[in-house]
């Protein structure tokens, strides 16, 4: 069962008791997807994030650091993105909870709404290359959906502003934005699996994976995976200057990418990286909303 809106919408507050993420839920200071923030929230709620992600992120931090030293030794020795995205469905599927799963592809999705968006509303830019990545079930892991992911984000950025700089292109505010490339319905998912052993939640599962992302990957697509973590920040600003609205980037949390982490925190800062393009697109989707409206009103 996958827990959405109605399970925070329909809860009942025990004042000698409140729940942490029942006020989550209700407090609206930052836009948010109803059903996927209350995914994150039911899924931030499980055990494994209590009591085991503690002990997860140590042991995650270490091997990465270990393995940062073999990558340095053998930098190309190992290069099998097929078998890591073998190994990635394999877990989500048996073992990642039913709300991290979706949480998990809507953020590929989204990604993909948000990149488009920007290129809509750039004009001149309508020759850029783009490769959407829209799955709608697990079996779509198997493409390097992750790898592909990152690999969108670097050449986009590149040839948007290539083209900037070869054209003369502007991003600049646009009085009527074209939101044709985001949804607001539901994302058409297939049903994600939900056995006894699909319990783990999305911070724990992530730093699970990313010591296996790092060993399967060379060390120069792992090193670059770990920065573009840090792009909220430059995708965020070009589509809040788009919109006019440069105070909600205060939700993009991600710190500047001209000044690198360290890769041993790259489970935390993914986790961010997925809550900060959820809120990127939700506030995307509400101007949209907030267009229609005004339309229908004009109309009336």
């Amino acid at each position: 069962m996958l827990h959405t809106s109605e399970y925070f919408e329909n809860k009942k507050n025990n004042p000698r008791d409140p729940s942490h993420w029942h006020a989550l839920f209700l407090d609206n200071s930052v836009p948010f997807n109803k059903d996927a923030k209350a995914a994150f929230l039911f899924d931030s709620n499980r055990k494994s994030k209590q009591f085991l992600l503690p002990f997860l992120r140590v042991f995650g931090r270490l091997t990465i650091i270990l393995l940062q030293i073999f990558k340095a030794i053998a930098p190309n020795l190992i290069n099998a993105p097929k078998t890591l995205h073998r190994f990635l469905y394999w877990g989500m599927k048996y073992w990642v909870s039913p709300e991290a799963n979706f949480l998990i592809l809507r953020h590929f999705y989204l990604g993909s709404e948000v990149l488009r968006f920007i290129k809509d509303n750039v004009k001149g830019a309508e020759d850029i290359p783009m490769n959407p990545l829209k799955p709608l079930s697990l079996e779509a892991v198997k493409d390097n959906l992750f790898l592909e992911h990152d690999l969108n984000l670097y050449n986009f950025i590149i040839n948007l502003n290539t083209a900037i700089q070869d054209k003369g292109l502007i991003i600049e505010p646009v009085s009527d934005p074209n939101f044709s490339a985001v949804s607001a319905a539901p994302i058409p998912f297939e049903e994600f699996p939900n056995r006894w052993s699909n319990v783990m939640d999305l911070s724990s599962a992530i730093e699970v994976f990313t010591p296996v992302y790092q060993f399967f990957l060379t060390d120069n697509d792992f090193w670059r995976a770990s920065n573009s973590l840090q792009l909220d920040e430059v995708i965020g600003v070009y589509a809040a200057t788009i919109m006019k609205c440069p105070e909600k980037l205060i939700a993009l949390n991600n710190k500047h990418p001209m000044i690198p982490l360290p890769t041993y925190g790259a489970g935390f800062r993914l986790t961010l990286h997925g809550l900060s393009t959820e809120v990127l697109h939700h506030l995307i989707a509400q101007q949209k909303l907030h267009g229609q409206n005004e339309l229908v009103s004009e109309n009336i």
